[in-house]
């Protein structure tokens, strides 16, 4: 059996969490292929709510193995920490595998981030400050500290070392802070190495042999296709690649073994942080899908920005993944608005753009064209087919389905784990 890929196809916060976890029944193996604990998916089971940072949504269901892939980055404290609240609830993380290869957050990335971060002033990313882009930029320039390194205390030591040799006269020198003793740092570590330990696994074979015997592997995306490092709205993006390509670099498994990539579009437009965003709204509207919604940071609690739905970025997200289906969520938080916008081009000084715009500044110049459909009143949250829907509700996914040029496997009309209206079978 082919493995399946799923992504955020906006910035994020899509409801892929909810997905994960619908199809986590039918599934043998859910793996996170990267990012760190920047990332959040809520999941409501039997109407208790679940908010993941680093575990693989597939947690919450005891017959699928969860995996933390090569390509994510840990910190430690959070990972146990997380286990430890799951375990407390009454959840079983016994089955959670952890790759070797997978890089960790050290406190000194933490304090990177958030002192980088301020330095920049009125040109911050807005990043969460929790470490995650100095991890990845050790991880590029060779000087990270793996998984596998907990192990070793030696090795664990001249990593530090070569770590800190940089950062001690950057933080020292430029930023007027103290510098990091490195036995403190891989002490730190030390206390984690035995708790950590039953789950470290060689995760890329893992992976490779339950694709050999048949078994279906989830590959489960954070954050979304708008912020991947090579292909979102640069430099306002995170720090590895959520785009299905990254998928096969985070877990160790081949693109020859995935058949069937799956994009997860909210039913309008949110972004966390700064960056350029057509479609947001500043009135009693996003102001409306804000509380509706609940849209608010899983990890940091922050307000996120909202907007109507683009129909431009949904279809940039299906060229660049290769999506072969969609899912559409909280099309329940629309109903009760008389019309509904949905851009589908931009006007970039006079000039019609139907794609994204190729440079930077052309995109933050740019404007939506809106098509305007007709909304709907009735509550929605109890449908479970599409003939459920009101027609225009019908409508307005059908219209989504024809922009974004992809087939819709799947609405999300509530937040529970069975208010999903499902069209197609996700993993035949």
């Amino acid at each position: 059996m082919p493995a399946i890929v799923l992504v955020g196809a906006q910035w994020g916060d899509e409801g892929k969490g909810k997905l994960t976890d619908l199809l986590g029944g039918s599934v043998d193996y859910c793996v996170r292929y990267q990012g760190g604990n920047n990332a959040g998916h809520t999941v409501v089971v039997d109407g208790e709510t679940y908010a993941l940072h680093l575990l693989p949504s597939g947690v919450l269901n005891p017959d699928c193995v969860p995996v933390i892939g090569n390509g994510v980055v840990v910190d430690p404290a959070v990972l146990l920490d997380e286990i430890s609240a799951l375990e407390a609830r009454g959840k079983t993380c016994q089955r959670l595998l952890l790759s070797a290869n997978a890089h960790l957050i050290a406190p000194y990335h933490v304090t990177v981030d958030k002192v980088t971060e301020r330095f920049l002033g009125k040109n911050q990313i807005g990043t969460t400050g929790r470490g995650i882009g100095p991890a990845y930029a050790d991880k590029v320039n060779r000087v990270g500290v793996r998984v596998q390194d907990l192990f070793d205390p030696n090795i664990l030591r001249q990593k530090v070392e070569a770590a800190l040799e940089q950062k001690n006269h950057l933080l020292v020198k430029i930023y007027n802070r103290r510098a990091i003793g490195v036995s403190e740092v891989v002490e730190g570590f030390l206390r984690y190495a035995e708790a950590l330990r039953p789950y470290v696994a060689d995760t890329m074979l893992v992976l490779n042999k339950a694709l050999d015997d048949g078994k279906v592997v989830l590959l489960e995306g954070a954050q979304g296709s708008l912020l991947d490092v090579d292909h979102g709205t640069y430099p306002f993006v995170t720090s590895s690649n959520p785009t299905a390509g990254g998928a096969c670099i985070g877990s160790g498994i081949g693109p020859t073994r995935i058949d069937r990539i799956v994009g997860v579009l909210k039913a309008y437009t949110t972004r966390v942080g700064a960056g350029p965003f057509p479609t947001e709204l500043f009135d009693a509207d996003g102001e409306r899908l804000r509380s509706v919604g609940g849209e608010y940071g899983v990890t940091t609690g922050r307000a996120r920005r909202c907007g109507w739905f683009d129909a431009v970025i949904g279809r940039y997200a299906t060229r660049v993944n290769g999506f072969t289906d969609y899912m559409v969520t909280k099309l329940d938080v629309l109903s009760g608005f008389e019309r509904l916008p949905v851009c589908v081009a931009y006007d970039v000084d006079g000039t019609r753009h139907d794609e994204i715009p190729m440079s930077q500044t052309d995109f933050h110049h740019a404007t939506p064209i809106f098509e305007y459909l007709d909304g709907w009143t009735e509550d929605i949250s109890e449908a479970r087919s599409f003939e459920d829907l009101p027609k225009a509700a019908q409508a307005y996914v059908r219209a989504i389905e024809e922009l974004v040029s992809a087939p819709i496997a799947a609405v999300g009309v509530g937040p529970g784990r069975d208010s999903t209206i499902v069209l197609r079978d996700l993993i035949a």
